[in-house]
């Protein structure tokens, strides 16, 4: 991994910029995100998540390819009814430096939603 240092940062046009333009550096800015299959484990579409961990029915891990400074970061999740609408929970329910746990039930029993999504906001 390369390092830049540099006093000031110019934009395409020559004018002077500010660290929120540079959105890896802004904490406002995703630092995970993923939508997946819990069924097969199948990752559609990501960033900063290198794999999915499967602990069962309804109970996964997606894994961070550059991991947290700590596990104090907000993460939400949410995913489609395979049975029914009725007592439909997605959530993420603990997290560590590198991943998060994401259940998906449906009135109390585990399932494996078709379409996952996890959204990591942190340091």
């Amino acid at each position: 991994m390369s390092t830049i240092k540099a006093n000031t940062l110019l934009a395409a046009d020559g004018t002077s910029t500010t660290q929120p333009s540079i959105p890896a550096l802004d904490k406002r800015m995703a630092k995970a995100w993923c939508q997946w299959d819990m069924s097969t484990g199948t990752i559609r579409s990501n960033y900063n998540i290198s794999s999915i961990t499967d602990g069962g029915a309804g109970d996964q891990y997606p894994n961070f390819t550059t991991a947290m400074t700590d596990s104090n970061y907000a993460a939400v999740a949410n995913g489609n009814a395979m049975n029914n609408w009725h007592g439909t929970e997605t959530s993420v329910i603990s997290t560590t430096t590198t991943s998060c746990r994401v259940i998906h039930k449906e009135n109390n029993v585990g399932y494996d939603s078709t379409v996952a999504l996890l959204i990591v906001f942190g340091n």
